[in-house]
């Protein structure tokens, strides 16, 4: 979250930032006290809002940890077997997703602004990791991280239509008279999709801290010139 005695508040996202040595010096101080070194970071590039997503191996360490061009493109999310790489999501309002599971170890980041969540990213990864890595969706755990508070997420009709067609959003919208928009909440959405996954609700956890209306996080919808805060999850090894 934000620190206004850090560097730009904190600030972890070289693609939003003021200076990018005062985010390199954010990361820095993050690796040390995680025990590990900056080149341990595997970060996506500016998040695309996509639902694509990408296996981690070693031949990624370092990438996007201290240059936005090697890092990885098109992709809001990653996961891993593999142990002491730092896997990276940056995120202001949209919904950030943590995971791991505690059978084989492996773990993961999604980055699913609203545009991720109506094309189900976080939904068709977990699929992905039950056929093609056969893990069973009981075994995983999940943390969804602080984003925009369905108070805060106001949207024209286009975009209510689009959670709409989802076919399992309705109890995560109401309509604003006064307004006229619709709030939507993309964090429940989300953990609705976990939940279609197979993930047991019970293993799924939510911060609902809002990033705009709390004073400790940044939100892009209240300033466009928002930094960006990291979730990030690490399978630690020998």
């Amino acid at each position: 979250m934000k620190d206004d005695a850090e560097l730009e508040s904190n600030n972890m996202a070289l693609h939003s930032c003021e200076n990018a040595n005062h985010v390199l010096e954010n990361r820095k101080k993050l690796a040390a006290s995680l025990h590990c070194g900056l080149e341990n970071f595997v970060c996506c590039a500016n998040q695309t809002h996509s639902s694509n997503f990408h296996r981690v191996t070693l031949a990624d360490k370092g990438r996007g940890a201290d240059q936005i061009d090697t890092a990885i493109a098109d992709t809001d999310g990653l996961y891993t077997y593999e142990p002491n790489l730092l896997l990276c999501s940056f995120t202001a309002d949209c919904v950030p997703v943590i995971f791991y599971n505690k059978v084989n170890g492996l773990v993961g980041v999604i980055h699913s602004g609203w545009q991720g969540t109506v094309k189900e990213i976080t939904l068709k990864m977990f699929k992905h990791l039950k056929q093609a890595e056969h893990c069973n969706p009981s075994d995983f755990h999940v943390q969804i991280g602080a984003a925009l508070s369905q108070e805060k997420f106001e949207v024209d009709e286009d975009v209510y239509v689009k959670f709409k067609d989802l076919g399992y959003a309705d109890d995560f919208m109401y309509y604003n008279d006064q307004t006229r928009k619709y709030h939507i909440d993309n964090q429940l959405t989300v953990k609705k999709q976990c939940e279609l996954a197979g993930i047991p609700s019970e293993q799924i956890t939510i911060d609902r801290t809002c990033t705009y209306i709390n004073q400790d996080g940044f939100s892009y919808r209240e300033d466009k010139q928002s930094g960006r805060h990291l979730s990030f999850i690490m399978r630690k090894g020998d």
